[in-house]
């Protein structure tokens, strides 16, 4: 419903324009027959979560076997099914033969074409995309995918054809390699906070090394959202499943979750450092920036929450804003004071701490802030500021 009336369950810059332009046109329905739907498609994609599942972190598969078995019940024409979730590697297997076992006479093929796209620039990224990996066996399915994606391109599409169990594990290698960089060059951060190194100078000489690149060096709070924590769970499970144990991949993980708390503690010494010691019971502490990064509102996983929660747990009263995220916020941050503006959330605060590096948090007036938060002090976890201009404004202020 919400659909139909134009309404996004999603933040994403420019996706309610690019909806509404094509429902107008007449290319983009919605609809929930299923039956009605697929009748003489030539490709269904299934497109649903795949969230780690309670207890053990296995990527829930079931949202992706029920769409399957409902698929199978109503295949009349041949058709390529397309899994574009994020799943283990086998899981299109599994649904090959949940179709099959269906006893459909239809001629069909499972592919994997996982999404490697950025949340906040998703459209672009799929316009535009680096490679577009698809997985099938079968040579009619590889000419139906070819279609699909030919008018993404004058020329020829960056299409990287391997077979199924590759392409699922392609998703999940891509992922956990760029967690891993992030989380290296975090450790980094530490290591230069220890010895006097400046980490954004230790990012800029290894980044301009065409083996290293500079893209996922910039050091922060961790990473969050909805593809690196999950699927870095899900690669470990399946190394487990196999025999083949991940180190690395099980040091990122660990790395990441405590860095997240430690946040919190470097929010905490800031504040303590300035009053001269005590602690932060009954301090107002002001995060700006909660979704896991900019142009999004997608809460999961996003370093803010346990942030706050490891203030909470210290005494402190946490008031926030974020441009995006604030209803999804909300529930998973029960306690924290939602705040109708920036300067709204800084008012009578005794530390500002940058979460999330939101254009509107890139200028903030200092001057302005001096006068209504009750410390100038200034935490930021993003290094969006040169510490010697914050300083300049009378601020005590901390960075990565």
């Amino acid at each position: 419903d919400r659909l139909h009336a134009g309404v996004m369950p999603i933040y994403e810059p420019g996706l309610a324009e690019l909806v509404a332009s094509n429902v107008k046109a007449g290319r983009l329905s919605f609809s929930t027959d299923l039956a009605a739907s697929i009748e003489g498609a030539a490709a269904i994609f299934i497109a649903v979560g795949t969230p780690s599942r309670r207890g053990d972190g296995h990527a829930d598969l079931s949202f992706v076997h029920a769409v399957a078995e409902e698929v199978a019940a109503n295949l009349k024409t041949p058709t390529v099914i397309v899994t574009k979730s994020t799943v283990p590697v086998g899981t299109g297997d599994e649904v090959e033969r949940i179709i099959r076992a269906s006893g459909t006479a239809a001629k069909f093929a499972a592919v994997s074409n996982p999404e490697f796209l950025r949340e906040g620039a998703a459209i672009s990224d799929f316009k535009r995309p680096d490679r577009i990996v698809i997985g099938a066996d079968d040579e009619w399915a590889r000419g139906v995918m070819q279609e699909v994606y030919r008018p993404l391109f004058l020329n020829r599409a960056p299409i990287l054809f391997t077979s199924r169990r590759s392409a699922e594990l392609i998703k999940y290698a891509a992922n956990a390699f760029l967690a891993t960089k992030i989380t290296f060059i975090n450790e980094m951060a530490d290591l230069c906070e220890k010895v006097g190194a400046d980490v954004q100078d230790v990012s800029r000489g290894i980044g301009l090394d065409n083996r290293i690149g500079s893209k996922f060096l910039h050091a922060g709070p961790g990473y969050g959202g909805s593809c690196f924590p999950k699927d870095t769970l899900a690669l470990l499970k399946t190394a487990e499943d196999y025999d083949s144990p991940t180190r690395i991949v099980e040091a990122v993980v660990k790395v990441n979750e405590t860095r997240k708390r430690a946040m919190g503690r470097k929010v905490i010494d800031a504040v303590t450092g300035y009053y001269g010691g005590g602690d932060v019971r009954g301090k107002r502490v002001a995060l700006l920036g909660l979704t896991f990064k900019p142009n999004t509102d997608d809460m999961r996983d996003a370093p803010s929450i346990a942030i706050a929660q490891a203030l909470q747990d210290a005494g402190a009263e946490v008031v926030a804003y974020d441009p995006e995220g604030m209803a999804m916020a909300a529930p998973m941050m029960p306690g924290v004071i939602m705040a109708k503006g920036t300067y709204e959330a800084i008012e009578g605060a005794d530390a500002t701490v940058l979460v999330t590096e939101w254009d509107a948090f890139r200028a903030l007036d200092f001057a302005r802030i001096k006068t209504i938060a009750k410390a100038p002090v200034l935490v930021d976890l993003r290094n969006v500021y040169d510490p010697a201009d914050v300083k300049a404004h009378g601020f005590s202020y901390s960075s990565v």
